[in-house]
């Protein structure tokens, strides 16, 4: 079983980030780091892999600068080998660009069984990825997966919702988006630190991969101003005078929340 994990590499967290004033995006210098949503996708693979008793887990990235800190990470965790898209050309691209591109990069990878993505990026939060990779592959997809398991050529999930978890299947290949928590991610050993540095990683750009227009020109807008989220104001009280009921109804008519 060949599995591509889609592993986003981001600034640090706990750091405290600053945006470009050229276009307003976050600035993505120095060292990335694995994405924490991203690591238990990865987790997932290597354990189908190991289940199905054979096949290998591979990755896509995009990146800026050539970075391959957090890949190399995800190398250490048990992956076999990478393709990162790194071209200057990217800057400002949007949902749907990014899900071109990391379809093209793992078309690169061989013959496809399951694709995986966390539900949503640390720093971007669209959630729209993976199900847009799916459309442009032409394959089908299943989202919020809290459990994943492989049935012959089944993709058998559990899919987190509010009031529980739907049983869905399709066949594969496929794309499928796990949640946190889905498994326990493994910490890289010594001896995967030291095997990752000689694992191959293709280094492409977008024009290697046949996409276009991107950046700023294939997403089509650009973000004009970034300010800081307004202050919240003090809440209005209500003293019980024996008429509280009606001015907590008329507070409520104003909201039009009744």
């Amino acid at each position: 079983m060949n599995v591509i994990v889609c592993v986003k590499q981001i600034p640090d967290p706990a750091q405290v980030g600053s945006l470009d004033p050229t276009d307003n995006t976050l600035k993505r210098e120095g060292k990335l780091i694995l994405d924490e949503s991203d690591s238990y996708g990865v987790e997932m693979a290597l354990q189908l892999v190991d289940t199905a008793g054979g096949g290998e887990v591979g990755l896509v990235s995009m990146a800026p600068n050539d970075e391959m800190s957090g890949l190399r990470t995800a190398l250490a965790m048990g992956a076999a080998k990478a393709v990162l898209v790194s071209d200057a050309e990217l800057a400002g691209s949007d949902a749907l660009t990014t899900a071109k591109v990391l379809a093209a990069a793992a078309s690169r990878l061989g013959d496809i069984d399951l694709i995986i993505a966390g539900t949503e990026s640390s720093d971007g939060y669209t959630g729209t990825v993976p199900e847009q990779i799916a459309e442009v592959l032409g394959l089908p997809s299943i989202t919020f997966a809290k459990s994943v398991a492989i049935d012959g050529g089944t993709l058998r999930v559990n899919r987190q919702t509010e009031a529980g978890y739907d049983e869905v299947t399709c066949p594969l290949p496929a794309v499928v988006s796990v949640t946190a928590g889905v498994v326990e991610p493994r910490y890289p050993s010594f001896k995967g630190i030291m095997a990752a540095k000689s694992k191959p990683v293709e280094k492409v750009t977008a024009t290697d991969l046949g996409v276009t227009p991107v950046g700023w020109a294939g997403a089509g807008q650009q973000i004009v101003e970034v300010a800081a989220a307004p202050e919240r104001e003090a809440g209005e009280i209500v003293e019980d005078d024996g008429d509280a009921h009606l001015k907590i109804v008329e507070f409520l008519d104003k909201l039009k929340v009744i």
